[in-house]
């Protein structure tokens, strides 16, 4: 079974990209997206949605943060991983992701290559 994903990104061709990315490199799925914050957090918190990884930028769509995800993500399952692809990745940003539960914080200009990397290792540590 693949490793679900679901891209919360407002920017259509970065999300294309990332979309494609994950599969072709990674082996991730993804499973849905949304470039607003509201979208984001009903798909996420609905029981009936099935996911593993959240990737989530913090600038959304006007009126809308990914903090706000963050936020909306805190009592997911345990296995359920969240991670920030931002260009504002600076300390306190970090900082302030990790105190509302990301598991990892990636700036878009400089790691889009660590984050496949992250993401493939959780594809394969899926597997059984």
């Amino acid at each position: 079974m693949s490793l679900r994903a679901f891209i919360v990104e407002d920017n259509t061709a970065i999300r294309d990209s990332l979309v494609e990315a994950l599969s072709e490199l990674a082996a991730v799925t993804t499973v849905g997206v949304a470039g607003a914050e509201q979208a984001a957090r009903e798909w996420l918190t609905d029981p009936g949605n099935a996911w593993d990884l959240a990737i989530v930028d913090l600038v959304l769509e006007p009126g809308g943060s990914g903090f706000g995800v963050l936020l909306a993500c805190r009592d997911r399952r345990p296995q359920q991983k969240v991670v920030v692809l931002t260009a504002t990745a600076n300390p306190a940003v970090r900082r302030q992701c990790e105190a509302l539960g990301s598991d990892g914080v990636f700036d878009k200009s400089m790691q889009t290559d660590d984050l496949i990397d992250y993401c493939a290792g959780l594809a394969r540590a899926s597997r059984p």
